[in-house]
């Protein structure tokens, strides 16, 4: 038997068009220094500009919690005077005595940017009321605070002292 060879066909090359390689332009090494540097630079303005900042609100707001501070030491001499007040006495001379120390202590107070809250009839708000008793009353409305047992003090916007009232439901 005779074997079919089979006939190879030549193939044809295609010419294969060689496209020139564009050189990339080299970078400057003083070119990438100076970006580099200019880089540093820049963050180095932005930490010492945030350092800044910074700086100027701590101290603003040390400046702050200091002048809290020294009103929360007043305060048990506010709440002593308001006792003296309401005990009742014979003395006229001590008792004017009481309450313009008290005035003059208010008047401070108020100087300062404290602000006194915590009257009956108020509503309640537990962002700035502390309630340590709870009454059923219906001549008051719900929520409403019927009792003061202590007075709150609010700087700004920084609670001192949380005042101390009885609430009716």
């Amino acid at each position: 038997m005779a074997k079919k060879e089979k006939k190879e066909q030549p193939q044809q090359e295609t010419p294969v068009e060689e496209t020139p390689v564009e050189e990339v332009p080299q970078a400057d090494p003083w070119e990438e220094k100076y970006n580099a540097e200019h880089d540093a630079y820049l963050r180095l303005a932005a930490d010492y500009d945030n350092f800044r900042k910074r700086t100027i609100k701590e101290k603003e707001q040390s400046y702050g919690n200091g002048k809290a501070d020294a009103v929360e030491k007043l305060l048990p001499v506010y709440d002593n005077l308001e006792r003296a007040l309401n005990q009742p006495t014979e003395d006229a001379a001590y008792k004017k005595g009481v309450e313009m120390t008290m005035t003059q202590l208010v008047s401070i107070f108020t100087s300062l940017g404290v602000e006194i809250f915590g009257e009956v009839g108020e509503t309640f708000d537990p962002n700035i009321h502390n309630a340590v008793m709870h009454t059923e009353d219906d001549s008051a409305a719900e929520n409403t605070i019927t009792q003061v047992f202590q007075k709150g003090f609010k700087l700004g916007e920084k609670i001192v002292r949380f005042a101390m009232v009885q609430v009716a439901n």
